[in-house]
C-alpha cells in the first residue's frame, strides 16, 4: 500500500488499479462460486451425512468466509449522522478526530457508508476534483471521505475501490474509475448502482 495519509481521488484510483491487477486479487476473484448451487430435485437421505463428512476436510477459514458470504451486508443505519451541509464543504482533515477509537470495517461496510455520503452530500463528476463547491463527492472521493469520517482504514478504501474496478471490468470498462465517473451523461443513479453492485461482490467474497 503506497497511499499517503492524505491521498487524492486520482491516487486512490491508480493504487486500486494496481491492486486489482495483482495476482493476489485475481486469485480472490477467481475463488468465487461461478454459479449458485443447483436446487435439489428430491429428498436424498444420504445427503446430510455426506455433507458433514465433506465439512470435516474444509479449512476453518474457508467455512468462516462462506458463512460471511451468506450474511446480508450491514447497513450503517445506527451510525452517527453525517455533519450537515456546512460539514460537506469543510476540508476532510477536520474530521480526523472521528477516527479515534474506531474499529476496522470490511469493504462492504465501508461502501455502505460511502453510499450514505453520496446520497446525503451528493455526487459530482467534475474532472480531477474530490468534491464541488456544494460538497458533493465523486466515487473515489466518497471512499476517501468515508475513511476520514472514521469508517475503515486507507487500505479498506483501497480495497473498496478495487471492488469497484472489478465490477467495472466485468462490465467491459477498461479504464480507471475516475474516467467512468466523469463520462458524459453519467448520472448519480448510475454511480449508486455501481457502488451497490461492487458492495454486493465484496460481501459475497467475505469482505
Amino acid at each position: 500500500m503506497t497511499l499517503s495519509h492524505a491521498p487524492s481521488p486520482d491516487a486512490l484510483d491508480e493504487e486500486a488499479a494496481r491492486l486489482h491487477e495483482s495476482a493476489v486479487w485475481q486469485e480472490l476473484v477467481a475463488s468465487w462460486p461461478a454459479t449458485a448451487a443447483p436446487e435439489a430435485t428430491g429428498p436424498d437421505p444420504a445427503a446430510p451425512q455426506e455433507e458433514w463428512r465433506a465439512l470435516l476436510s474444509v479449512p476453518v477459514a474457508e467455512l468462516v468466509a462462506e458463512a460471511a458470504r451468506a450474511l446480508p451486508a450491514p447497513v450503517p443505519a445506527e451510525a452517527a449522522p453525517l455533519p450537515g451541509r456546512v460539514g460537506a464543504v469543510l476540508p476532510d482533515r477536520l474530521y480526523g478526530w472521528r477516527r479515534a477509537g474506531r474499529v476496522e470495517v470490511p469493504p462492504s461496510v465501508h461502501m455502505a457508508y460511502a453510499r450514505r455520503v453520496l446520497v446525503e452530500w451528493g455526487w459530482q463528476n467534475r474532472p480531477y476534483r474530490m468534491r464541488n463547491l456544494r460538497g458533493a463527492r465523486c466515487l473515489c472521493g466518497a471512499l476517501l471521505t468515508t475513511h476520514r469520517l472514521g469508517h475503515g482504514s486507507l487500505d479498506t478504501a483501497n480495497r473498496s475501490a478495487a471492488w469497484l474496478m472489478t465490477e467495472l471490468r466485468d462490465r467491459g470498462w477498461r479504464d480507471l474509475i475516475g474516467p467512468w465517473n466523469r463520462a458524459p451523461g453519467r448520472t448519480a443513479a448510475e454511480a449508486l448502482e455501481l457502488l451497490d453492485a461492487a458492495r454486493d461482490r465484496a460481501r459475497r467474497a467475505g469482505e
